[in-house]
């Protein structure tokens, strides 16, 4: 835990620093939000429902005045749940993860509107640490960090109130095998999910 509060705490620093020269409003706050998870397996002997979850944290965003480019960082508690069946049998895989995404942005300015309502797109890359059980009914196991490249579009209201929802696509095994029974089999599980977000930016 204490390297991954470092790497929080440096990340946090070099994005504030990077967003004060680009000379544009920075904005701070929490949000909160639900996940749909769902893990895809590389082989059809495994399979996996959506499942929901919930993730709360803080985000910090910087955007470029007047062209509407801006990026935001987010650190994240998430909670991914899955349930898939193996052999006839159901099994539970709730996972707790710090997620960091970081995400490049564009703001559409539409006149008038833009001072009430402004979306925006997005998209950027994700890392999250696991923060529970790694093993699976002595079988499977979930991997201590996760990539993934998140796909976004959200809006902007009265310049505080966002609301975004974002695609998750695995990068890296979030899940696989490690008994002598199953590693030979080659199975891996790869998280796909969308966050559904609610924030405040003071």
């Amino acid at each position: 835990m204490k390297s991954i509060k470092l790497l929080l705490a440096v990340v946090a620093i070099m994005f504030g620093s990077a967003a004060a020269q680009a000379g544009g409003p920075i904005k701070f706050g929490p949000k909160v939000g639900l996940t749909v998870n769902k893990l895809h397996f590389n082989q059809d002997v495994l399979n996996s429902d959506n499942q929901t979850g919930w993730t709360a944290g803080a985000m910090l965003e910087a955007t470029v005045p007047i062209i509407g480019i801006g990026a935001d960082l987010s650190v994240m508690y998430v909670r991914r749940n899955a349930e898939f069946m193996v052999a006839n049998n159901i099994k539970d895989d709730n996972r707790d993860y710090i997620e960091i995404p970081l995400n490049l942005k564009y703001k559409f300015n539409l006149p008038v509107v833009s001072k009430f309502l402004v979306p925006y797109i997005g998209v950027g890359p994700s890392v999250s640490f696991l923060t529970s059980r790694k093993n699976i009914e002595n079988a499977y196991k979930n991997k201590s960090v996760d990539w993934a490249m998140n796909f976004g579009v959200g809006v902007q209201l009265m310049s505080h109130l966002d609301i975004n929802a974002r695609y998750g696509l695995g990068l890296t095994k979030a899940v696989n095998t490690f008994s002598s029974a199953t590693e030979s089999a080659g199975i891996e599980g790869k998280n796909r999910y969308w966050t559904i977000t609610l924030g405040y930016l003071f």
